[in-house]
């Protein structure tokens, strides 16, 4: 079973209801030019009220690129920085500059990411989850996993798909788990092997599925996060990964508004919604 949840209003929830407790009336966060989180935290803060600015990867993006294109109409102040600059993003004096720049700001970090996004994403699994043994979720920053690990049951077990390239990740994981004081009650596992070459890097094995996928169920994927997850997972049904009478949940975290640029990148024209 397949489950469409847009993960980044669980990520961003908190942070925005934190953002109106301090008083802020700026948003400001950090993505590529094609970020999933860009386009999801201009439109949230859009319809929230707020005023935000993209800290955006690149200094020659397109923003006439969809995902900037409609942060931009729906207001987003866009920023194109370097690559070396972007880099700085969590320093001090990085962030004092663009105080001085843009004035006083809500900051929220590239992905969506912290604890309060982390007390959103454990709100995705409802009660109509607690007969699934497995969940599957893609892996970007690692917030929507660490929540739904907060909240597995004992018999239940939660794979994550890495969209980036490297074992790093497990330590990025454990990192927050325990700064949230998370212990599992049930198990989990990150696969590392379905990147595809790393984070926005793909094949035409990907690309084929991705299309093959949609053809069989009416669902669109993304290259960058979903389809790899989803891939993933179908490779290890066929390799008898899972015991039997598994019921697996493939939770689908959205995205989908970059497949619109994809075709820009690749001359691919991908399925979307």
């Amino acid at each position: 079973m397949l489950w469409f949840q847009e993960t980044s209003f669980f990520k961003l929830k908190y942070n925005l209801e934190e953002a109106k407790r301090l008083k802020k009336n700026t948003i400001l966060t950090f993505g590529g030019a094609f970020s999933n989180h860009i386009y999801a935290t201009a439109s949230a803060a859009h319809f929230a009220g707020f005023r935000s600015i993209g800290i955006i990867r690149g200094e020659y993006a397109d923003s006439e690129n969809p995902t900037l294109a409609h942060a931009q109409k729906l207001g987003m102040q866009l920023y194109f920085v370097d690559r070396e600059s972007y880099r700085q993003q969590s320093s001090a004096e990085f962030l004092e500059d663009l105080k001085a720049q843009f004035g006083d700001f809500y900051l929220i970090p590239e992905g969506g990411t912290n604890d309060l996004a982390i007390q959103g994403t454990k709100e995705i699994l409802g009660d109509q989850a607690l007969d699934f043994t497995h969940f599957c979720v893609s892996i970007g920053t690692g917030g929507t996993f660490a929540g739904l690990a907060s909240v597995l049951k004992s018999h239940q077990k939660l794979l994550g798909f890495s969209s980036l390239k490297g074992e790093f990740i497990h330590q990025e994981i454990g990192k927050l788990l325990e700064s949230n004081q998370i212990v599992p009650k049930g198990s989990f596992e990150i696969k590392t092997t379905y990147h595809f070459g790393g984070y926005g890097k793909f094949k035409s094995e990907l690309i084929d599925f991705v299309f093959w996928f949609y053809g069989e169920f009416n669902i669109p994927l993304d290259p960058i996060y979903t389809g790899k997850m989803a891939f993933g997972a179908w490779d290890l049904i066929g390799k008898d990964h899972f015991p039997t009478n598994s019921k697996i949940l493939l939770i689908h975290t959205g995205g989908l508004q970059g497949n619109a640029g994809f075709k820009s990148k690749t001359g691919i024209i991908l399925p979307i919604l």
